[in-house]
């Protein structure tokens, strides 16, 4: 990827607001000048419909998109990558990102050893789908469990990021892990706002790894390095209740703001 432009525009696609984790990262990098976020929130969850309807809803973020002129497209939603990245791309006349190779990358840097205990969750069309565990598997890891954990999604919407419902939301999903695993793969850009949680619940042990931080290592390593850090604009679209959904920007980056 050349970086010789000036000016660096991104487009970050979503299902609904799960993606600001993504924008979060990008933003704390300061990789682009711009960045415009569209989020399906009309027809949002992705990751209880079939293939089909997933790969038209990406197809239709393309045509979005075209009136941007962005230099790149980060498809944030995992259930997105899954099922229609190959079509998206071939429709596209920029760069497509998906995030589960990146996630998968960034899982391969910091686990070296085959046989660690990798725990997957996402979305139904997600672990469906399978691809994070061919992938693993084709990388030599055999011990990877991986759990749709799609309820997170409403909670996390909703702004519920501890406390006992999603305790006792990770005490049904977790119910057959015997032992804490040693990496999570948090295969929804909703399951970051819990990643403290999830940690917590397996005393701390896991690696976790967040499709933000893994998009931003993975364009980082593929050539973006627009040198000092940019002053990035921020702007908001979404196919319903846009201004809900930045609300929930100014609240979420906000957040990551005081940290």
């Amino acid at each position: 990827m050349k970086c010789e432009k000036d000016f660096l525009r991104v487009g970050v696609f979503d299902s609904g607001a799960g993606g600001l984790t993504v924008v979060r990262s990008l933003l704390r990098e300061g990789l682009f000048d711009e960045i415009v976020y569209f989020g399906d929130t009309a027809r949002v969850p992705y990751g209880t419909k079939d293939s089909n309807t997933i790969i038209r809803y990406g197809l239709e973020a393309i045509e979005f998109f075209n009136n941007f002129d962005i230099d790149i497209l980060v498809t944030a939603c995992n259930t997105v990558s899954a099922h229609a990245l190959p079509r998206m791309r071939e429709k596209s006349d920029y760069p497509v990102y998906g995030v589960i190779e990146p996630g998968i990358r960034a899982l391969e840097n910091r686990i070296q050893k085959r046989d660690a205990d990798i725990l997957v969750l996402g979305t139904r069309a997600t672990i469906d789908s399978a691809r994070y565990q061919r992938e693993l598997h084709n990388l030599g890891y055999e011990r990877v469990t991986a759990i749709q954990t799609g309820m997170f999604v409403p909670v996390v919407e909703e702004g519920i990021f501890d406390g006992e419902i999603v305790e006792a939301m990770m005490r049904h999903y977790f119910r057959d892990i015997e032992s804490a695993p040693d990496a999570v793969i948090l295969g929804c850009t909703h399951f970051p706002l819990i990643s403290t949680a999830i940690e917590d619940y397996f005393g701390g042990k896991p690696v976790m790894i967040h499709s933000g931080d893994a998009i931003v290592e993975y364009l980082e390593s593929h050539g973006l390095s627009p040198g000092a850090k940019r002053d990035t604009e921020l702007r908001i679209f979404a196919s319903d209740n846009v201004k809900g959904l930045r609300e929930i920007a100014r609240n979420w980056l906000e957040a990551e703001h005081r940290r």
